[in-house]
């Protein structure tokens, strides 16, 4: 029923559901290089990928994977060339074990 309400809410908005595989890995696979951790588990909110040495909070690495995973879907499919660049990785990481993350976009708003 969730799925469906959004759904409807979408296409009054012009926007698009994409649903992605209920098995993705999507908190064990870096957001930065791909590597997927196949040994984590539940009780490990926050990792360091072991193969760039990025820090993942869980959670965010997750939503990460799974927009980036819905814009993969989509160009696939002809769905145009989605820029995928909202705080992902744009620099390897440094010596201290980070990568550099963009800054998220902000939709614009019309204020008349």
């Amino acid at each position: 029923m969730f799925v469906n309400f959004l759904d409807y809410k979408l296409k009054a908005a012009y926007g698009q559901l994409v649903e992605i595989g209920r098995f993705f890995p999507s908190s064990k696979t870096c957001s930065c290089c791909d590597h997927v951790l196949d040994g984590l588990t539940l009780d490990i909110r926050e990792w360091d990928c072991p193969s760039c040495k990025t820090h993942h909070d869980r959670d965010g690495n997750a939503a990460l994977n799974i927009r980036n995973e819905g814009l993969r879907i989509l160009q696939n499919n002809g769905g145009g060339n989605p820029v995928i660049a909202d705080r992902g990785c744009v620099r390897p990481p440094t010596r201290k074990g980070k990568g550099q993350r963009s800054m998220k976009s902000e939709a614009h708003t019309d204020r008349r």
